[in-house]
């Protein structure tokens, strides 16, 4: 399965650094803000990951919870979301966009027509947080038939065979997660043991991409950069809070400071 996504760890391999995802929260603080963050990321970064707002999340700390509780107290839906997908991506840059969410919400909506509204706005993957293999597997396939990248997930607890068997029904990109913890917490584990046990699980299929994710901010990017990709998500959310904060524009904050992390791993 090739698609956008695909194409942006191959520019990036070509560069000879790891691809470089971001995560915002859709509508933060609001549509119009959550369009400009994304655009102004697109022209920075490799894959944009977009999420829905959730008020019972299950993996998402509390800089990504602020963010959520902030764009549902602004009224965003589905709908929405799709929104501002559509108009993200008649942006001239088109970075590949993924969203994340809890299936409650897409079971509620209806998978197909979620898929729908997911190839009509130009998604070009998911991640289902709660959503394991294989209790996924019906819904990657369809995921698969609109050309949209099912994000698989693996942790450190993981079984080796069982790893085996979600690589081999993945698509084209698998999600580490770094470490037992909600998102935006600090390490457990050293970088130099979650570099180990990922090269352990990409070793299962090297010709697929595997992203790490969970607890990379500016002290530990530049650690984990023998990575496929790395995503950066509390860390953005949390320079968005304090921008609204400080009456500042969130935009030009996230972007410079998304700026320097990349520099951390070029």
């Amino acid at each position: 399965m090739q698609n956008s996504i695909s194409q942006a760890f191959k520019r990036a391999k070509q560069k000879k650094r790891p691809a470089l995802l971001t995560y915002t929260v859709a509508g933060d603080n609001s549509k119009k803000t959550s369009i400009e963050i994304l655009n102004s990321l697109s022209k920075i970064v490799d894959i944009c990951e977009l999420g829905f707002p959730h008020n019972t999340p299950i993996a998402d700390g509390g800089q990504i919870q602020t963010s959520a509780y902030r764009a549902i107290k602004n009224g965003i839906k589905i709908n929405d979301v799709f929104e501002i997908v559509k108009k993200f991506k008649k942006n001239k840059f088109s970075t590949p966009l993924i969203l994340m969410g809890y299936y409650n919400m897409i079971y509620q909506f209806g998978e197909n027509n979620f898929l729908i509204k997911c190839k009509n706005s130009g998604v070009d993957g998911i991640i289902v947080v709660d959503l394991p293999w294989p209790e996924n597997k019906l819904f990657a396939k369809k995921c698969k038939k609109k050309n949209i990248c099912f994000v698989q997930l693996i942790s450190p607890t993981t079984s080796n065979s069982r790893a085996k068997k979600i690589i081999k029904d993945s698509h084209d990109m698998i999600y580490y997660i770094s470490m037992l913890s909600t998102t935006g917490g600090k390490l457990k584990v050293s970088p130099k043991n979650i570099i180990k046990n990922y090269q352990k699980i990409k070793k299962i299929n090297p010709r697929k991409n595997y992203i790490i994710g969970f607890g990379i901010t500016k002290k530990t990017i530049g650690k984990l950069k023998s990575a496929d990709g790395l995503v950066v998500g509390s860390a953005i959310c949390e320079e968005i809070t304090k921008s609204i904060k400080k009456g500042q524009n969130p935009v030009t904050n996230v972007s410079q400071n998304v700026i320097k992390l990349k520099k951390l791993i070029s």
